[in-house]
């Protein structure tokens, strides 16, 4: 198969005449369509979008490379556009794009296709191949440089292949590897090995480079390759398989860095002056230069990886628990119960039981499972359990989700503290580490720091703050709507927010029902704010996050704040503060306009018993977009985290 099988006449404009990213995009799409290779186009649309929002496709040196790998694909496709005068695009080098193709490929178990799309990625890496495009006055001159540059490369990659069963294993200068991987492995994937091989032939070193794309792991590194290395470069924004590189020196970073950074990469590969890879560690023994953005990043992986074993628990376990609302707010009339049964509501019902139940024990599960991931992202598979049990006392405890947090990096780094001290042993004790020492000794540590050490403070916080509230009652109600309804958000099922629902529930038994009222809206804001921000701020959260955020109207309208736990757990200091800002505006106005409610849990649900209803209404939507709107100021864009 030729580049030119792919890419149809009509889906080639010499004068592309666009004024943006968007426009370019839609333009790209449209080009694509006439090639008749597309089933479903805004399917297919969506994906260009969607990778887009990963990360810019606009790879510098005026080029881009926007692709999508679909069901909407019949049949694999290209399509290109030159534009003259250049487009913004958000290329990774700031500069105007004037050369785009884009890439569409079916998402099959057949991919002959891909070996064509990485021969045209690796080629956009010549100079005068791009120039060559160009300058191309029609469609047959555009095409004839193709083909033309495609012929050279297949009988340089021959030669190549040749010279190299000839020659064996490379003797003389540096010998650097590379393991180059992007999300969709279309691409970048090949244009950051492309990019590294030319550099390292002008630096003088010899490079083998692995590339893990759509068609699976080629030109893998062997034993051997890894055992004469003078270092590994790993240039992937994929999960690549470490532990092979135990021991020698390794660089990671972005599989942008290989494409637009590869002299500074090799230079530093060839200067022997980069940290060695310690797997059982993650290589966490990171050399000064690196500095406090590695770490970062480091952190921020370990943090979400807790928070995707997380999130199925608090979206399955919120939707059940938000039907078992629903079943007792169609069959019960609260006003007609006493006090004390009130608050059982979403147990009222036997069916409304059950889904409770089930949906209560999911919820057991995420704070265990958040602090376990974490540690076992720290410290593999020995990290797991004795996060889990550190996570379970938080849970159990008074210090909620922060405590989990603290929990997750404790138990990690606890493990690695064990595996460095008994790395020392007989390899004859090397099975019972896994078994025996790391779980007891860990779980023991991990239990009573967080008994004796996490936990008194924040139980004495809770006490603290208790007390506080006891004094307020009977200052300003606005300060006190806006002051519970903020404490709702502060660590959305914490020891903070449990303080502030329980002086609610007080409150009901005191006929005070419009506390109860501030403190039911500033726990609901939460969660619908970040399920909007996730409609309308895209480009800050995630492929998966985005995927969660509609989830969170429901668990928010039910008066679930835990739904938004995940996001918060990920990026604290932007996240918590806008939710806790738009939570105290509408516990403000909900005491401001006399709102009253009679029920301790529910939602939109136990709405019937809520005195000023439309008022309250009209509180939760104020304040759920004023945290959105914050939401969508302070957080980062996705392709500026890490």
């Amino acid at each position: 198969m030729k580049i030119r099988d792919l890419l149809a006449v009509e889906s080639i404009d010499l004068n592309g005449r666009v004024t943006g990213k968007q426009e370019t995009l839609d333009a790209m799409v449209a080009l694509m369509e006439k090639s008749g290779k597309i089933k479903d186009i805004e399917t297919y649309r969506k994906g260009v979008y969607a990778r887009e929002e990963e990360g810019t496709t606009g790879i510098g040196e005026g080029i881009a490379i926007p692709h999508c790998k679909s069901d909407a694909v019949e049949r694999p496709g290209l399509a290109a556009m030159v534009v003259r005068d250049g487009v913004d695009f958000d290329a990774l080098d700031g500069e105007k794009v004037d050369l785009i193709f884009l890439i569409a490929a079916p998402n099959t178990e057949d991919n002959v296709h891909l070996d064509v799309l990485s021969k045209l990625s690796t080629l956009l890496m010549d100079e005068s191949f791009t120039q060559g495009l160009r300058s191309a006055k029609t469609v047959e001159e555009f095409l004839g440089v193709i083909d033309r540059a495609e012929a050279e490369k297949d009988e340089e990659t021959k030669a190549s292949e040749s010279a190299s069963a000839e020659s064996g294993a490379p003797d003389g200068g540096k010998y650097i590897l590379a393991v180059t991987g992007c999300p969709t492995g279309i691409a970048h994937t090949y244009m950051a090995a492309e990019s590294l091989e030319k550099k390292a032939k002008e630096l003088g070193c010899r490079i083998k480079v692995e590339t893990r794309g759509s068609g699976g792991a080629k030109n893998v590194l062997t034993k051997a390759d890894i055992a004469e290395a003078d270092c590994i470069i790993v240039a992937a924004d994929t999960q690549v398989p470490m532990e092979r590189f135990a021991g020698k020196p390794v660089i990671q970073c972005k599989v942008a860095d290989g494409i637009s950074k590869a002299e500074e990469l090799l230079t530093k590969a060839m200067s022997g002056h980069v940290a060695v890879y310690q797997a059982d560690a993650k290589a966490e023994a990171q050399s000064e230069d690196e500095g406090k953005d590695s770490i970062g990043h480091q952190i921020y992986k370990h943090l979400m990886n807790g928070v995707s074993h997380m999130l199925p628990f608090v979206v399955g376990g919120g939707i059940l628990i938000a039907i078992a609302f629903l079943i007792d707010g169609l069959s019960v009339d609260l006003n007609s119960l006493p006090l004390e049964e009130r608050s059982n509501f979403g147990t009222i019902t036997p069916l409304a039981a059950v889904f409770k139940g089930i949906g209560d024990t999911a919820f057991g599960f995420m704070l265990p499972i958040l602090a376990g991931f974490i540690a076992m992202s720290i410290a593999d598979r020995p990290g797991l359990a004795v996060g889990i049990v550190g996570g379970a006392i938080a849970a159990n405890g008074t210090s909620g989700f922060l405590g989990a947090l603290v929990a997750g990096f404790l138990a990690g780094y606890l493990v690695l503290l064990l595996k460095k001290i008994f790395e020392k042993l007989p390899d004859s004790l090397e099975g019972i580490k896994p078994v025996l020492l790391y779980p007891l000794l860990g779980i023991f540590l991990v239990g009573v720091i967080m008994t004796y050490v996490v936990e008194p403070p924040i139980g004495a916080l809770n006490t603290l703050i208790n007390n506080g509230l006891n004094g307020l009652n009977g200052a300003s109600a606005v300060l006190l709507g806006a002051l519970l309804g903020g404490m709702m958000s502060v660590d959305m099922g914490g020891p903070v927010n449990k303080a502030a629902y329980v002086f609610g529930t007080a409150s009901i038994a005191a006929e005070n029902y419009n506390i109860m009222a501030a403190v039911m809206i500033g726990g609901m804001v939460p969660p619908i704010a970040i399920a909007l921000a996730t409609l309308i701020f895209k480009n800050k959260f995630t492929a998966e996050e985005r995927k969660a955020g509609p989830t969170n109207f429901i668990m928010g309208l039910s008066f679930i704040t835990e739904g938004a736990i995940p996001f918060a757990a990920s990026d604290p200091l932007r996240v918590l503060p806008s939710c806790v800002i738009g939570s105290a505006v509408a516990g403000a106005m909900s005491m401001a306009f006399g709102c009253t409610l009679m029920a301790p849990h529910g939602g939109i649900f136990v709405f019937l018993t809520v005195g000023h209803p439309l008022w309250y209404l009209v509180s939760l939507i104020v304040g759920s977009v004023v945290a959105c709107v914050l939401l969508g100021i302070l957080k980062k864009d996705i392709r500026n985290r890490g």
